[in-house]
């Protein structure tokens, strides 16, 4: 029997759950998402600049897992010397989505609706849920994916100001539309966080003639590292745990693997597979510690900058144009001209090669940018999660990473249960999986649950319906 299946979110989580859910149920799907364009979501979408690279080859970045080279297929058409080790624009894979979509709307005989909305309530009824929209329509539908990306960052100046509104010089989302385009290029910029958010940042405003310093700050000061540089591939690393009793146990192993000669790349990558077994085999208290002490380093080992990223970044570091600090916000008030004062204290250990600022020191800039990454929930929540959470249909996965789940997607309730009603596919299962963002596991995970829907209803099996 057909279902009607209503996935929230239409950038690539929700492309890649519907074109699988068409491809291999029965079901009817209404794809929503309040964009006039939608396929591409907030990282492919029209913020992405041209000078933005995908950090992970193109090889890796298949819409489909039964045919890896068609990203490279899709981008030789406009490059034809491009190879499954190049790094492309961003822009290029939101426009691969856009037409993975396209098809998957052509080919779905009428299975496929797109729904310019945005979801406001979901409200459970017997056997399915009602669904209530900002337009004020409605509708019902036997399931809900949830495939609305991570958490958003937070309001981090909130916290830091003293007699300010947040509203002058400061830059609260960098991918809202115009968002940089009012940022002085001859004043000094403090971009809050230096992970791949700043990095972005950084390149832009250097692009758009950004003449003043540009200052950098996190706790750590760690900035993501760079990809392999062409050359000979290297061979797949083996030794990899599978298990580990203790994370000091697990880190004494991966270091024994790079001391012994490993590229410490591969073997980043060869846990990849491993992660969510090793992550859910670590104690509640080793989980606590990797969290306070270990994540920053992982990510910027996991989640790292096209090679040629790297290169633009260091020549704005070799310049002086941009600075990175260890440093932690003390405090924030209105400055001279429209400025605003910032007080900078020193952060800690730092990394050999990074500025530290000693305690206290008050620095005058002209805009302030949030570069912070996801935050943690309830407090980042959207509205409609924090409805969610309000009328007690999900709860906060673990940490407050994302939202809790089973072993195949499905939301708890806030009485523990799982009706498989509601379900999400990539960065909401955070918290619960540890490795749930990147394209592999999100189609991975896209294709297992089109496989768990068929099974339950008989449907034909994934890949019986050409889309």
């Amino acid at each position: 029997m057909s279902r009607t299946v209503l996935v929230v979110g239409g950038g690539c989580s929700g492309t890649l759950v519907s074109r699988e859910l068409l491809r291999g149920t029965s079901d009817s799907v209404v794809l929503v998402d309040p964009s006039p364009d939608p396929g591409t979501g907030i990282a492919y979408g029209p913020a992405a600049r041209p000078w933005h690279l995908l950090n992970s080859p193109a090889g890796t970045m298949s819409a489909d897992p039964d045919t890896p080279g068609d990203f490279v297929d899709f981008c030789r058409l406009r490059r034809p010397t491009a190879s499954a080790g190049d790094f492309m624009p961003r822009s290029w894979y939101g426009d691969y989505l856009r037409q993975t979509l396209d098809t998957t709307h052509r080919h779905a005989a009428g299975r496929l609706r797109i729904r310019r909305d945005r979801v406001s309530r979901i409200v459970a009824t017997t056997g399915g849920v009602d669904v209530e929209f900002e337009s004020g329509a409605r509708s019902a539908a036997d399931r809900v994916v949830l495939a609305i990306g991570a958490p958003g960052s937070g309001d981090p100046v909130a916290r830091w100001s003293v007699g300010y509104d947040g509203r002058r010089g400061y830059v609260r989302d960098p991918w809202a539309p115009g968002a940089l385009d009012t940022v002085p290029v001859d004043r000094p910029v403090l971009l809050l966080g230096t992970g791949l958010t700043a990095v972005d940042v950084a390149l832009s405003l250097a692009e758009a003639g950004q003449r003043a310093p540009m200052v950098a700050v996190s706790r750590h000061g760690l900035l993501p590292n760079s990809q392999r540089r062409p050359g000979p591939p290297v061979p797949a690393q083996g030794g990899l745990p599978e298990s580990a009793p203790s994370l000091r146990q697990l880190v004494r192993q991966l270091r024994e693997l790079v001391r012994a000669g490993a590229d410490w790349r591969s073997v980043v990558d060869g846990l990849r597979p491993r992660l969510d077994g090793l992550w859910a085999g670590l104690s509640p208290v080793d989980r606590d510690r990797f969290l306070r002490h270990l994540a920053r380093h992982w990510e910027v080992h996991r989640h790292r900058m096209a090679p040629e990223i790297a290169d633009e970044l260091d020549r704005l570091r070799a310049s002086g144009r941009l600075t990175v600090r260890a440093a932690t916000v003390g405090a924030v008030t209105p400055g001279p001209a429209d400025g605003l004062e910032v007080r900078l204290e020193h952060a800690g250990r730092v990394p050999v090669g990074t500025s530290v600022w000693t305690g206290g020191e008050v620095t005058t800039f002209g805009a302030l940018i949030n570069c912070t990454g996801p935050g943690r929930l309830p407090g980042s929540a959207d509205p409609l999660v924090r409805r969610l959470l309000a009328d007690g249909l999900v709860r906060p996965g673990p940490y407050g990473l994302g939202l809790d789940v089973d072993g195949g997607g499905a939301l708890y309730g806030r009485d523990g249960s799982a009706d498989g009603v509601l379900w999400a596919v990539g960065p909401p299962r955070r918290g619960r999986l540890w490795e749930t963002t990147a394209v592999p596991e999100i189609r991975g995970q896209a294709r297992a649950l089109a496989t768990r829907f068929a099974v339950r209803e008989g449907a034909p099996s994934p890949l019986a319906v050409a889309v």
